[in-house]
This record gives structure tokens, C-alpha cells and sequence, in this order.
């Protein structure tokens, strides 16, 4: 039975498959002890003890993988695993298994690693009495903050807050930050209509929420995008519409969603009708904004739809979406739980959209290695204590770690690093395209750093081949190929990449 893997089917060797494997067959493999790359190449600038290629000693999964895929298989689900790794020989921009492979990983967690495995700056960090003190005194924060908490996010999550938004909550991941962000909608809407915080709730509020009935539970809704992904939460499982796999026997609200434009490509040769494509689903939102018959308090939407196959779109588009939410005061919620932290060129993805004001909330999770959501308004703290709250309220621990982070970008310019190696890669790309028909349809990011897809006729059969060609890479929506390099991917890591995608595709 082949593994599902982010809706990628992964079917590693049979038993007897892997026994066949002599050593004569190993050697014959695309690649045999390192990965066969033309010219010279150099390890990371910014990482000690990189590899300086891929190495590939077996198959994948190779035999102490499966001793230990096996072990595993008794107390925990191993049917989603992608690749077994032994996170204390990766290092870098490579990923290790249990055989000894290493493989260049441009997925990195599913874009979760910003600046590479085994990081020394982070490991310092790891070990400092902060996070001593942290760890072993985890603060439920909403009753008991640290006295240094103001600090800690002064210094760290907030120093990178975006343009307009200098207050955060803190959660614990990504589905959790958007959840949050919708409740804070919600109370905001409902305290709007009321006529100000300082108005009490009546009676029949508070009774009626006791029942989950109106009015005490609000008739309100969040509008989202078909093949949107915001999480797998029963709250944002109702905003997410990727694919049925997240959604099957769970109960939803009844919610609107719109349908998110479907560009075609290359942009330029499809400029009128991708134009009008963004127009409709504008004139959709506003539609669904007006007549829809649960009200949306929000706006929520990706600046890339990153599950939902990497699908893009103008900055005159979201910048339009962003006057429709102010026209009908709604709230507009960035979801930059993938895109944000650098991935795109830009610490955050939506500040290639030169919006004239800011969101009303911003969610990230994923390379910040904390979660919650960033707000400017004060009227979101909602006018009581206990309405936004749970026991932990995200972790300092995790909040060190991505102050720590935040240094070692702002120390190295990774933000500019992955701008400029974007570039390149793209161009290279480009070449692939034109040289490889089909293979690679459909490439998108320019300009977005290294958040880069491509579209590929086999591409379930495309990821599986990367890993013999010493590459870690992912999918998305149904035919994507995603890249996810770290931050400190650098030009000859592109080089390396660019090369094994072309052996892919050509052997």
C-alpha cells in the first residue's frame, strides 16, 4: 500500500525488493556514496559542516530506516511518513536518514526550518539558562506571565511585527493562530454591533450561549478561497477547502468561500484574461460579503495558496480585496502561516502588495517556530478578561528560540539571501521549462524568493525519483511541485537542485 504524504503517494520498497538490493545494484543506483554533480562545489556559508553534495549510500528507505519505521509502526501511525531522518547527523540544508543518505532538503519540514538543521546560533540559544528557565517552568501565561514576558516578545516576535500591527497573541500553531484570530472577529463584531465594549451583555446572551444559540451564539461567518488551507481545527477546518482528505466526517459551519483567481501562465502572455479573473472574484467577494446569509466578520486569505497548489496573484488583487473589507467593515486576516518569516523575498509575503493600510491581523506559525497573530487595533482584545484565553497561551520557550532566529536572519541579510537566490533559480528554472515541455508547466514565483512551484504531468512519480537523485522535495494542490528551500539556501545549493531535477525528468 503506497503512504499518503500531503496528498503525495509515497510507496517505498517491498521486502523482497529491498533483499534483492546487492551491493553490484547499489552501485548502479543514479547515484552511488555522493551525488555525481559537475565542477566544483561548496559547502554552506553559513552553516559549519554542511555536505558539500547529497550522498547516497541506499534506497529509500534503506534497511535501518525500515528497522526503525517498523519499531515505530507498533505505537504510532507511520502512514503519512515521508522519509525517516536522524536529526542529529542532519546539519543544514540536508536532511540525514538512519543509512547515512543525505539529501538536499528543499521541502525543510514543510517549510518550518529558516535557518537550517542543527543551527549553532540556535543551539546556543537551546542551551542558555533562558530557556532552562523556560522549559522547566512552562508559565501558563494568561494567569502567570514571566516577569521578563514584555521583553521577550519586545526583543523577538514583535521586532518584526509588520508595518501597523505592534500587538500580538501568542498560540501554539498555526490552525491555532487563525482560530484565534477568528474568535477575535467574532467578539469584535459583536461588541461593534452592541455599541462599544463598555455595553454589558443582556441576559438572554448569556443564556442563550449556554445553549449555542443566537443570540448569545453569534450568526457570523469568516469568508474564505476554494483550495485555501488554514488549518485542521474544527474552526478553520471550516475555512479550509484544499482537499476532502482534511474535511471527510467533520463537522462544518455553513461558511461562504469565493473562488480565489486561477492565473494562467506565463503571466505576461495572459495578462487580460488573468486581469478579469481577478476582477470576478473580487466582484464574488463583495457579493458574498453583502448577501451571503450568515454575515463573514472576516476576510481570510493566503498570500500564496501553498497546499492548495501554490496558487498566486497580483498585488493590484489583494490590494483590491483589502478596500472591500473597508467598504463593508469587515476584517481582513493575512493568513502568513507558510509565506511569512523570508520564504518570499520579503519578511512578509504581503509586503510585496503595497497595501495604503495594514491588515487587521496577521497569523504566523511554521519558520517562526512559535504561533499566534499579530493586530494594531486595541478594539481586538475583546473587553473581558477569560474570553481569549487557555492554559498555556503559547510558549516562551519557542518565542526565545524565534528571537533567536530573527538575529540570525537580520545577522546574515536572509531575507536578501533568498531574494537574490530566488532570482537565480528561477532563471534556471526558466531554462528547464523551455528545454523539458510539460515538465515543468506552469512555473510561478517569480520574484517571490524561493517560494517556487511548478506544475508536473507525473508528479507524484517526480517526488519519489527526487530522493534517488539526492533531493527532499515536496507537493502540493494536485500536480505542484513546491519548493521550500531554508534561507540560507544558497547558489550552488540551486545549482545542485537545478541539476538533479533535470536528471528527474530526463532519465
Amino acid at each position: 500500500m503506497g503512504i499518503l504524504r500531503h496528498g503525495v503517494t509515497l510507496r517505498p520498497l517491498t521486502t523482497s525488493a529491498s533483499k534483492s538490493m546487492s551491493a553490484t545494484t547499489i552501485s548502479r543506483l543514479p547515484f552511488s556514496r555522493s551525488l555525481a554533480v559537475s565542477g566544483a562545489r561548496m559547502a554552506s556559508s553559513f552553516i559549519p559542516g554542511e555536505p558539500d553534495r547529497p550522498v547516497l549510500k541506499t534506497e529509500i528507505p534503506g534497511l535501518a530506516s525500515k528497522e526503525y519505521i517498523t519499531k515505530l509502526t507498533r505505537v504510532f501511525d507511520t502512514r503519512s511518513l515521508n522519509m525517516l531522518a536522524d536529526y542529529t547527523k542532519s546539519v543544514g540544508n540536508y536532511i540525514v536518514d538512519p543509512d547515512g543518505n543525505a539529501l538536499l532538503d528543499v521541502y525543510a519540514q514543510i517549510a518550518s526550518i529558516p535557518v537550517g538543521y542543527n543551527n549553532p546560533v540556535l543551539r546556543k540559544a537551546a542551551e542558555s539558562p533562558e530557556m532552562v528557565t523556560a522549559l522547566i517552568n512552562r508559565p501558563a501565561l494568561g494567569n502567570f506571565p514571566s516577569h521578563d514576558w514584555a521583553e521577550v516578545l519586545e526583543t523577538g516576535i514583535l521586532k518584526v511585527a509588520p508595518k501597523g500591527l505592534n500587538q500580538v497573541f501568542t498560540g501554539m500553531a498555526g490552525s491555532d493562530a487563525n482560530e484565534t484570530a477568528f474568535k477575535a472577529a467574532f467578539m469584535w463584531r459583536r461588541q461593534r454591533d452592541r455599541g462599544g465594549p463598555a455595553v454589558e451583555f443582556t441576559e438572554e446572551e448569556l443564556e442563550s450561549s449556554m445553549l449555542n444559540k443566537s443570540p448569545g451564539a453569534s450568526e457570523l461567518s469568516i469568508l474564505s478561497f476554494k483550495t485555501a488551507f488554514h488549518g485542521r481545527l474544527f474552526g478553520t477546518l471550516s475555512t479550509t477547502r484544499s482537499k476532502p482528505i482534511h474535511k471527510l466526517d467533520i463537522p462544518a459551519f455553513d461558511w461562504p468561500h469565493a473562488t480565489f483567481p486561477q492565473l494562467k501562465y506565463p503571466l505576461e502572455e495572459h495578462a487580460e484574461e488573468n486581469a478579469k479573473a481577478e476582477a470576478d472574484s473580487l466582484a464574488e467577494v463583495e457579493h458574498l460579503i453583502k448577501n451571503y446569509h450568515v454575515p463573514p466578520a472576516a476576510v481570510i486569505v493566503e498570500p500564496i495558496q501553498s497546499e492548495g497548489g501554490d496558487n498566486h496573484a497580483s498585488p493590484a488583487f489583494f490590494r483590491g480585496l483589502r478596500a472591500l473589507t473597508k467598504k463593508h467593515g469587515v476584517l481582513l486576516i493575512v493568513d502568513e502561516v507558510q509565506t511569512g518569516v523570508g520564504a518570499t523575498g520579503k519578511f512578509w509575503a504581503h509586503d510585496h502588495w503595497d497595501l495604503p493600510e495594514p491588515p487587521d491581523m496577521v497569523t504566523f506559525s511554521k519558520k517562526a517556530q512559535t504561533a499566534g497573530f499579530y493586530y494594531g487595533d486595541p478594539t481586538l482584545r475583546p473587553n473581558k478578561p477569560y474570553r481569549q484565553f487557555n492554559t498555556w497561551m503559547g510558549d516562551p520557550a519557542r518565542a526565545l528560540l524565534f528571537r533567536a532566529i530573527i538575529d540570525e536572519i537580520h545577522r546574515h541579510d536572509l531575507v536578501g539571501n533568498t531574494a537574490r537566490v530566488g532570482d537565480y533559480l528561477y532563471g534556471k528554472l526558466e531554462a528547464l521549462s523551455r528545454k523539458y515541455p510539460g515538465q515543468f508547466a506552469n512555473l510561478r514565483g517569480k520574484g517571490q524568493g524561493t517560494f517556487i512551484a511548478f506544475d508536473n504531468p507525473d508528479r507524484d512519480g517526480f517526488l519519489r525519483k527526487a530522493k534517488k537523485f539526492g533531493v527532499n522535495i515536496g507537493g502540493s494542490g494536485e500536480t505542484a511541485v513546491r519548493l521550500r528551500p531554508m534561507l540560507i539556501f544558497e547558489k550552488h545549493h540551486a545549482d545542485i537542485l537545478v541539476e538533479a531535477l533535470e536528471k528527474v525528468v530526463s532519465s
